[in-house]
């Protein structure tokens, strides 16, 4: 299990994920699910990945092959023209692996199961965020839904409903995104860190706000308790039910 959140604001994107994998109770690992592509004034794209491991990670490479050959390959995302191009590539490559890999993986349950959200901005055009699917088919955020969830959404989702508005500041969205994830790794263990967090600012097309969040952070910490005492501050200031 996973868990990932990309926000779309007015200011700018929040991308975030976590770094928790398992083939069992017993047996857990750590891999990053965050990939950045990157050209400094041109384009910033990013892709959290969720599903079955082996499926995305195959996925990210096969896009980043293509990127790496260059010209010799014409459609990579460093030639993209827009967001809505980026889409159809990464589509394009989960169908390759699927393809593939289809008739060795068949007989297990997991089958192919890859999925994104992807986040970013190509010189001359808007910022842009998508939820693509196993299948490759996507949806993208707007004014009704500014933010998409993968993975283990449920324990996050009640705070990011009651917080998060196209117009929320991104200082507000960055909280608002960590203490979902201390939500959900209070109540699954198939969410742990490290978290791995981006803040885009609009326009910028630069990554300038990159965060990895451990364990022993003090930062997270003192969220993640100040989060608690304010719960339950809240909570004995509720008027008692008169019966």
């Amino acid at each position: 299990m996973t868990y990932c959140v990309g926000v779309k604001l007015d200011d700018g994107i929040v991308l975030a994920s976590d770094s928790r994998t398992n083939a069992g109770m017993d047996n857990f690992a750590t891999f990053c699910k965050m990939t950045v592509f990157e050209r400094h004034g041109d384009r910033v794209i990013v892709l959290l990945s969720s599903g079955n491991l082996a499926g995305t990670q195959e996925v990210i490479g096969l896009l980043s092959q293509r990127c790496k050959a260059g010209e010799a390959v014409l459609n990579n995302l460093w030639s993209a023209r827009t967001m809505f191009d980026v889409l159809m590539l990464v589509g394009d490559a989960m169908r390759d692996i699927e393809r593939r890999d289809s008739d060795y993986v068949k007989d297990y349950e997991s089958g192919f199961n890859a999925s994104f959200i992807i986040g970013g901005q190509i010189r001359g055009e808007q910022m842009r965020l998508f939820r693509i699917y196993a299948e490759g088919n996507f949806i993208e955020a707007g004014i009704d839904t500014p933010y998409f969830q993968t993975g283990e959404t449920k324990y996050g989702k009640p705070i990011l409903d009651r917080v998060i508005s196209p117009s929320t500041p991104l200082s507000d969205a960055t909280k608002c995104v960590l203490v979902s994830f201390d939500s959900s790794m209070r109540c699954n263990l198939s969410v742990g860190m490290p978290i791995d967090l981006i803040c885009y600012e609009k326009d910028s097309l630069v990554v300038q706000k990159r965060r990895r969040f451990d364990y022993k952070d003090p930062y997270f910490r003192t969220l993640s308790h100040e989060w608690s005492e304010g719960t339950r501050r809240a909570f004995r200031q509720l008027p008692d039910l008169q019966w």
